[in-house]
């Protein structure tokens, strides 16, 4: 695939759609991870961005490594929002598990 992406000069261009599909992929991640299991799954955030990041400094191929290098900012990042998204459902933009204490 990488060599195809190469030959038409489409890298580039197919990093930015697949980083904005991961982008779009882990906004409702932050929304449920806190509705279901609240600010403790930022942990889990914390495990997954590590292990992407670790994961890309082995991936030779340009195209894969950048991919898991943005999902593991994406979910480094995500730790931050976990946080923002608990002070969002405290100002009731979004609904508060009623399970959960």
């Amino acid at each position: 695939m990488s060599e195809l992406l190469a030959t038409y000069n489409l890298t580039g261009i197919a990093i930015g759609i697949t980083t904005f599909l991961i982008i779009g992929l882990f906004h409702p991640l932050v929304i449920k991870g806190e509705y279901y299991l609240g600010v403790n799954c930022w942990w889990a955030f914390l495990l997954a961005g590590l292990l992407l990041l670790s994961t890309a400094f082995y991936v030779t191929d340009i195209f894969y490594s950048a991919i898991l290098a943005v999902t593991g900012f994406s979910s480094l990042w995500s730790i931050i929002e976990v946080f923002e998204q608990q002070k969002r459902v405290q100002k009731g933009w979004f609904p508060k598990n009623p399970k959960r204490s």
